[in-house]
């Protein structure tokens, strides 16, 4: 195999481009070769990935080629898949993404005012876990980011709009301003 000092970079080449496919073209392009010189090298990268023992095969579809997993371990990526991740959050982090889920479109200082705490590390979790998203900026100085919930937060939690979101209790909420409230009044007079 002649063009076997090729095959890391179109292996890189076919990795980076995921799902989608490189064409001949670009192949050709980023290994700086003549279109006949990568086609002999694509027909030589294949043959290798055919006789190894990968777990991925190169697939030449539609003009283009892609790495693909091999149909002899499907059943070990659909075992892979099945397998449920728990992903759970701080107590910190679900304080935040409920006064976002329902104070939004909200800035971080606005939250920070709510939960009386720094936020950034929650918010950066919620932003990480796409259950959080930018939706825009604040009007005057300073332009702050808004925050708003995403598609992502409402199938994590079963909702098909925020509408859904379960409504806030008025009394409880009244009933701790006041209580808040009154331990301020009393440690101000100590």
């Amino acid at each position: 195999m002649k063009n076997e000092k090729w095959f890391p970079i179109i292996e890189a080449l076919l990795f980076t481009v995921g799902d989608e496919k490189a064409t001949l073209e670009q192949i050709s392009v980023a290994l700086e070769l003549s279109l006949q010189e990568t086609k002999e090298c694509m027909e030589e990268f294949q043959t290798f990935y055919a006789q190894s023992e990968r777990g991925m095969s190169v697939l030449e579809i539609a003009g283009g080629y892609q790495l693909a997993t091999r149909k002899e371990y499907s059943e070990y990526i659909k075992r892979l898949i099945s397998v449920p991740t728990h992903q759970s959050l701080s107590q910190a982090a679900l304080e935040t993404l409920a006064i976002i889920a329902y104070r939004q479109p909200i800035t971080r200082l606005e939250v920070e005012d709510i939960r009386g705490v720094k936020t950034d590390r929650a918010l950066q979790t919620l932003v990480a876990k796409a259950l959080v998203k930018e939706v825009g900026r604040a009007e005057g100085a300073g332009r702050a980011i808004l925050y708003g919930t995403t598609d992502d937060f409402l199938a994590h939690f079963g909702f098909k709009t925020l509408e859904e979101l379960p409504p806030l209790p008025e009394e409880f909420y009244e009933e701790e301003v006041e209580k808040e409230a009154d331990l301020f009044f009393e440690k101000m007079n100590e």
